[in-house]
């Protein structure tokens, strides 16, 4: 898969993207606003390991985002099962120096159309640590609703902090 947007392409990971990503995921400031499976540090080891989950997939569910050539950056959704066969469980992050940039948005917009469309879901959640409210402003200004507030329902980088939900239903 691969989507041109303004900003950035949209791509299927590539194992050539190892030294990019562990240089671009190596960050605290990235980590602290990420789930708990994203490792810091980063190292070549957690890139293998990542390359080997996507290689295990029946299909890519988790892109690159790329600028100037180089991945700086993932985005994807966790799709449910059973009962929440029609959901997807939304998430991204970006490579700090790109930050602020607008790329983000981009990304999210054409991502979720995609695995929306792609996937058959009807509704993909993100949810967002109370700290980051730069990443509130990414999902608003790409078409998800603030739906509300789990308190308390995270502990990360030794605090007890609120997730703001937000959903993009079809």
């Amino acid at each position: 898969m691969r989507i041109e947007c303004d900003l950035c392409a949209v791509r299927d990971w590539q194992l050539g993207d190892d030294a990019a990503l562990v240089a671009a995921a190596n960050n605290r400031n990235v980590w602290r606003n990420l789930h708990h499976r994203f490792p810091h540090p980063f190292t070549q080891a957690d890139a293998r390991g990542w390359f080997s989950l996507l290689a295990a997939m029946p299909e890519p569910t988790h892109w690159a985002i790329e600028v100037g050539g180089v991945a700086v950056g993932g985005i994807g959704v966790d799709l449910g099962e059973g009962i929440y066969a029609k959901s997807g469980h939304f998430g991204y992050w970006l490579d700090e120096e790109y930050w602020g940039r607008g790329i983000m948005t981009v990304a999210v917009r054409v991502v979720s159309e995609y695995a929306l469309s792609h996937f058959g879901l009807v509704r993909l959640e993100a949810p967002v640590f109370a700290w980051n409210p730069a990443s509130m402003r990414v999902l608003e200004k790409a078409g998800f609703e603030r739906e509300g507030i789990l308190r308390k329902s995270v502990l990360k980088d030794g605090q007890l902090i609120d997730q703001v939900l937000y959903a993009l239903v079809q």
